[in-house]
């Protein structure tokens, strides 16, 4: 089954308009990219899609109530749900220095979360 799919890549500020052929869900041609990177963009966009993930937590004891986080690495587009709720209802306690691993393993990604900021504790 033949496929094309519109992207505008994301890999450097050009933002080139990409054309993507797909057969039998496999990339077999790309065009409108000025660099290697929109190629390999359409590539992985088209074949298995991923996202860094931000959010926040809720923080105790903390100078503010909540930290920001990310996931160390990009986890796969269809484990973003279950990355959110596993974070989300989720406490800290303070002091967090930024780079601290808030969770491990999020959604069975083997991606952890981390801390984006430090956060001092309060008495």
């Amino acid at each position: 089954m033949s496929e094309n799919r519109e992207l505008t890549c994301i890999g450097c500020p050009i933002g080139c308009m990409l054309e993507v052929s797909l057969e039998d869900n496999k990339v077999i041609d790309v065009k409108g990219n000025t660099c290697l990177k929109g190629k390999n963009y359409a590539e992985k966009e088209c074949t298995n899609p991923t996202r860094i993930v931000t959010s926040s937590v809720k923080v105790k004891n903390g100078e503010i109530a909540a930290v920001s986080v990310k996931t160390e690495s990009d986890i796969p587009k269809d484990k973003i749900t279950e990355c959110i709720k596993e974070l989300r209802g989720l406490v800290v306690e303070a002091p967090i220095t930024i780079g601290d691993v808030i969770l491990k393993n999020v959604a069975g990604t083997k991606v952890n979360v981390i801390a984006t900021k430090s956060i001092a504790k309060v008495n």
